[in-house]
């Protein structure tokens, strides 16, 4: 990958006067080696998170140099997409479950072995999905979405993209987590192993996490991450607001709850996760 990553930095270096045959076929390249799993927009670093900056500036390079072109589709359906980032087929994900129903892979994401695709769900660019997770209906992974293996986001799930800036940590689901219908992870979130998030959580970066069971307020590090620590349970809930009005009207913000760690009886609750596997 040294090569690649070279090949990549010296395009972004010469910005408006890189050669766009040269820029196209680097990127294409950099797209095949995401989808094979070789290279990754970020990796987990001992017990943290490597941002590779470099891999986020060369899919920047597809869309900057691949041309909009036409795709038919069947029926009376038509797409328009730069041509370096068409759909993938199910041949370059083998080993991959994608039930018949509208699910789109983008050019540049991995989806490992063993994952289950429910229709329709979206995986976008640079995006990488682990061994064995279920991705199920109207579910989003975004843009350099790092979710790992035995994941399962459930039914109208969002997990938010980010290709900008090339150094911001992408949205981290980490391996065994089960994320509930309708939540949303979004720009600068890390869930750690086996979390569970139940349905209609949101969690941000600037989202204040109440983990009742130590007493204190989770919020972003000075790196702007905001982490669920392992095994947390979480649920959506509410704080009053601080200005007297809002007093007065009995009016409520919005605030995550870590209610407790996951037990048997949550891992019970998960074990449908084999039968649908």
């Amino acid at each position: 990958m040294n090569l690649l990553r070279a090949a990549v930095e010296r395009l972004v270096h010469e910005g408006s006067t890189a050669d766009p045959a040269r820029a196209r076929a680097t990127a294409a390249e950099l797209l095949s080696a995401l989808e094979q799993g070789r290279v990754r927009a970020a990796e987990p670093d001992g017990d943290g998170w490597r941002v590779n900056k470099w891999v986020k500036q060369g899919i920047l390079l597809a869309f900057r140099f691949g041309d909009v072109i036409d795709l038919p589709a069947a029926g009376p359906l038509t797409f328009r997409d730069k041509d370096l980032l068409t759909p993938l087929t199910a041949s370059a994900m083998p080993g991959v479950r994608i039930v018949a129903g509208g699910t789109s892979v983008r050019r540049g994401a991995h989806v490992a072995e063993g994952a289950i695709l429910m229709p329709p769900c979206y995986v976008n660019v640079g995006a990488y999905v682990g061994a064995g997770t279920m991705i199920d209906s109207h579910a989003l992974v975004g843009s350099c979405a790092q979710v790992g293996a035995g994941v399962h986001l459930s039914a109208g799930v969002q997990i938010g993209g980010v290709l900008e800036p090339p150094g911001a940590l992408p949205v981290v689901i980490e391996d065994g987590v089960f994320v509930g219908a309708l939540s949303a992870v979004l720009e600068g979130v890390r869930v750690r192993r086996d979390a569970v998030l139940g349905a209609g959580v949101v969690l941000t970066r600037t989202t204040p996490v109440y983990d009742l069971g130590i007493r204190q307020v989770l919020r972003a590090d000075e790196d702007g991450i905001l982490q669920i620590p392992e095994r947390a349970v979480v649920i959506a809930g509410s704080r009053p607001l601080a200005d007297e009005w809002a007093r007065q009207e009995g009016l409520c913000g919005y605030a995550a709850l870590i209610v407790k760690r996951r037990d048997s009886g949550t891992d019970a609750r998960a074990a449908l996760e084999e039968l649908l596997r």
